[in-house]
């Protein structure tokens, strides 16, 4: 009886295995493709820019910095495979003025016709105590983070709708999967690009378009190196439990899933027990990974136990150094 359960459960594996690809969307082709980058002027977007260049799309880089951006339209270039394609730069701010985001989105289809994929990763991270952060901060984030997010990808898809084609990548963070300290600001905003890309993909998808929420570990940008000057004791020792990695890297993950429509980007083996942790009501684009999602769960929540732990005692033992520096201090 055991011996029939098992093979019984290894056809329906294998079934589904069979099946899944026959449910997934069809793969999006790059070549030709247009491809808007927001904050496409350094770290992962601009990596995400190139990949994409390398295989063939055309691409508009919309970033604040008219410097940076044409420096960047320099290296990416570089990395052509035909003489056709082209890199346009747009300088402005997108979190701060629709109307102005649905015009220059306007201007780069004009220029390089209907936007194919819009990957939104204009960002940025601040970190502190809860207490200590000004409200401006929390206003700050949300608007670059989020708002950041939301006017591109308005301006974006009513031609994808009409079309019946588009992707539309968000760019979280493993921060916007589960809240660690000092993240207070920044994780709230990541949090609300999930609400968004759920709610979003459940309209979108009967028109043939996907969107993809990409969740980077820390990676090595600019963006990192800024966000480490301020970053409390705790949130480094937090940050320090997992390796940082390559932008390279996370550019191809992002660049690999959004292609095939799939709803989560995780890098590493980390990512991917994050992903599977939180996936709650997301939407699942084959089936095995629904089923990947439902046999790994109860596994996954027992290590993570193990991970916010750890992470509790970092932050017992840095409260104890700091009351007994403060001790010494007095004492002195």
């Amino acid at each position: 009886m055991l011996l029939l359960a098992a093979a019984c459960l290894v056809a329906f594996v294998l079934l589904l295995y069979m099946v899944s690809p026959l449910i997934s969307p069809k793969p999006l082709a790059l070549p030709g493709a247009h491809v808007v980058v927001t904050g496409g002027s350094s770290g992962i977007g601009k990596c995400i820019a190139i990949e994409c260049y390398k295989q063939g799309a055309f691409i508009t880089l919309v970033a604040r910095n008219e410097d940076k951006l044409l420096q960047a339209k320099k290296e990416i270039e570089k990395h052509s495979i035909n003489d056709k394609q082209v890199v346009l730069c747009i300088s402005v701010d997108v979190s701060q003025d629709y109307n102005q985001v649905e015009n220059v989105i306007k201007q780069a289809q004009e220029k390089l016709g209907p936007v194919d994929m819009l990957v939104n990763c204009a960002g940025m991270s601040l970190s502190g105590k809860f207490e200590e952060l000004e409200v401006s901060a929390f206003e700050r984030l949300m608007s670059i983070n989020y708002l950041g997010s939301v006017y591109p990808s308005r301006a974006v898809i009513t031609t994808m709708k009409e079309r019946r084609v588009g992707r539309i990548v968000f760019v979280s963070s493993q921060a916007g999967q589960l809240g660690l300290f000092g993240f207070t600001a920044y994780s709230s905003s990541k949090f609300a690009i999930r609400g968004l890309a759920e709610a979003l993909q459940m309209e979108v998808k009967p028109y043939n378009v996907y969107v993809t929420v990409a969740y980077p570990p820390d990676t090595d940008t600019p963006g990192l190196a800024e966000e480490n000057k301020t970053k409390p004791l705790e949130t480094r020792l937090i940050s320090e439990t997992t390796a940082v990695c390559k932008p390279e890297q996370v550019a191809k993950q992002i660049v690999k899933d959004a292609i095939q429509g799939n709803f989560n980007s995780s890098i590493g083996s980390d990512g991917y027990m994050l992903s599977s942790l939180t996936c709650g009501m997301a939407p699942v684009t084959s089936i095995t990974e629904g089923l990947q999602q439902v046999v790994t769960m109860g596994l996954f929540r027992t290590i993570a136990l193990f991970y916010l732990g750890s992470f509790d005692n970092i932050v017992r033992r840095c409260m104890v150094q700091r009351a007994k520096s403060e001790i010494v201090d007095k004492t002195a």
